[in-house]
């Protein structure tokens, strides 16, 4: 059993398969508990992040960033958006193994971060008895209201952003395209186009046109 004072890993993992997510990794049992969190993380403890919890994966899975084929389970391009440490909170004191099984069955999870990107206090909380969650952050000297999946958009582990992974790693054209609209700023540039569209196109209209309208 894992002692209070064991380092546990956890990772995020950008990733873009069908759809955008971030894979959100536990250590526990010699396994990664993991969550599915289609926003991501929120440093904001007014903001409260749907998980979805998915299968355990393997530990060794915590080293991969790269693409994964079209055709494979999970398709698309994955980047290692944090890594570090984490440790269960009980009784207000770290906790052990047996901490996190009770928590997991009660569905409130108590934990800390200590990673490049999320440090601090968190919990994952069971909305609906099944595998539906929500991980929002406590109150501490690491919370922020700004948005750190765009603010720090980049992998801790090569510095790339989803496109240069993608590109590095051979990925198809559609998952090029994917990864590409998966990176902050690719995604504010095609918001910023699509509002401008119908201004641009009100002031293309002849003055025929218009009159007549």
């Amino acid at each position: 059993e894992r002692a209070a004072d064991h380092p546990r890993e956890f990772v995020v993992q950008k990733h873009r398969a069908s759809q955008l997510h971030y894979d959100f990794r536990l250590e526990h049992h010699g396994v990664m508990l993991s969550w599915a969190v289609p926003k991501g993380p929120s440093l904001d403890p007014a903001v409260k992040r749907l998980a979805m919890e998915t299968e355990p994966h393997p530990l060794d899975y915590n080293q991969f960033e790269g693409v994964i084929p079209e055709g494979e389970y999970g398709g698309g391009t994955v980047m290692i958006w944090d890594r570090g440490v984490w440790a269960p909170v009980a009784d207000n004191k770290l906790g052990d193994d047996a901490d996190v099984d009770r928590q997991l069955a009660k569905g409130e999870l108590k934990f800390v971060l200590l990673g490049k990107k999320l440090a601090g206090s968190w919990t994952l909380v069971r909305t609906r008895g099944g595998r539906q969650w929500l991980l929002i952050k406590h109150r501490d000297e690491h919370v922020s209201t700004d948005d750190v999946t765009v603010a720090n958009p980049r992998s801790v582990v090569s510095g790339r952003t989803m496109a240069a992974i993608a590109r590095v790693a051979g990925a198809s054209e559609r998952q090029l395209a994917r990864a590409a609209g998966a990176d902050p700023a690719t995604t504010e540039a095609r918001a910023a186009k699509a509002a401008s569209r119908p201004a641009a196109r009100a002031r293309s209209r002849s003055p025929r046109r218009a009159a007549g309208s």
